[in-house]
């Protein structure tokens, strides 16, 4: 269903009436990329129903530990040692993000650093769904040489001043999501929205504070593991029963026992991917390694540590759709 607005001196402009009612364009700057890595800084512009822009804000993060890769960020301990912890920040940056789609360039690692800060609060952040830039350019068949931002940018014209500082960042992407978000409108294209579901599991070893060794009190009160009562409790799935055949070769079956990892944002919910794996008698591995048969992302330009270990190793990377295919007709275990 289409609502139609005038706006004055304008010929009519239809909308899709079911489209989210405001946004908020998010980017962050991390120590890492691992799940006990901390953001370190945060940008966030609010955007209205059409993608014009209401506001924006941006904040330093204490991490409580070292930085990570300032030659990629810029960020030094020193710069960081009097920023607001987290906890300082999480009301604000939740206001910003209330009632709104979350929307970032690869979502998915934005959606979980974001996660994990409020669960070391022991809050949930206020959004329930986000939609990822790099999907949404899929959907719009954007003739884009890879899935980075400074090409999704130059598409578009926009300008990058300061890559990799989160407010030009997020500035950047609400400029290039605007025109789209309108492109998406026009065509009738449903956008690419996915579910923000809290953490299934929780629990880590705090990393020591900037100035601080390891193994002193460390952050987060001092805590040696967290898991909130709030979350569900991690799916525990039985070990697989197939022996690894090895790697998958391209256009041949998956053979059962074979490694799968996932990476990235995927169109059907990740655990339910997991689960048809499992039942198709593969091996679903939480983490990349030489043993890997199969890496599964619809972004293989991307920078997540999967994603680089698999071009080190040389592991075979395929889509989602392709893996959907492959899915179908699962070669049986040797002597199964």
């Amino acid at each position: 269903m289409l609502e139609d607005r005038r706006t004055a001196g304008s010929l009519p402009v239809s909308w899709p009436a079911a489209y989210p009612q405001g946004y908020a364009v998010v980017d962050v700057e991390t120590t890492g990329l691992a799940r006990d890595d901390r953001i370190i800084s945060a940008a966030v512009y609010r955007l209205d129903a059409r993608g014009e822009v209401e506001d924006h804000w941006y904040t330093l993060v204490n991490p409580e530990r070292d930085p990570g890769p300032v030659w990629i960020h810029g960020l030094t301990s020193d710069q960081l040692a009097s920023a607001p912890l987290f906890h300082d920040i999480a009301e604000e940056f939740g206001r910003r993000l209330d009632g709104r789609v979350l929307v970032a360039h690869n979502a998915g690692f934005d959606w979980q650093m974001i996660a994990r800060e409020y669960a070391r609060v022991e809050s949930l952040p206020p959004v329930s769904q986000r939609l990822c830039t790099i999907a949404l350019s899929k959907a719009l068949a954007l003739p884009l040489p890879n899935h980075k931002l400074e090409s999704l940018a130059a598409h578009y014209g926009v300008v990058q001043r300061r890559a990799h500082h989160a407010l030009d960042d997020a500035r950047v992407l609400a400029e290039s999501f605007r025109p789209s978000l309108v492109m998406a409108a026009e065509g009738g294209v449903p956008l690419p929205l996915q579910e923000c579901r809290p953490l299934t599991e929780w629990s880590e070893r705090p990393a020591p504070r900037i100035g601080q060794q390891a193994g002193g009190s460390g952050g987060y009160g001092g805590h040696g593991s967290y898991r909130p009562g709030t979350w569900r409790p991690s799916r525990k799935r039985p070990a697989c029963p197939h022996p690894n055949p090895g790697r998958y070769e391209d256009g041949k079956r998956l053979k059962q026992g074979m490694r799968v990892a996932f990476s990235g944002d995927t169109s059907v919910e990740r655990e339910l991917l997991e689960d048809r794996a499992v039942e198709a008698g593969l091996h679903v591995a939480t983490s990349l390694s030489r043993l890997t048969s199969l890496l599964v992302t619809n972004d293989p330009d991307s920078s997540t540590s999967k994603v680089v270990k698999a071009r080190q190793f040389g592991t075979p990377v395929v889509d989602e759709a392709a893996f959907g295919q492959l899915l179908l007709d699962v070669e049986p275990a040797s002597g199964a």
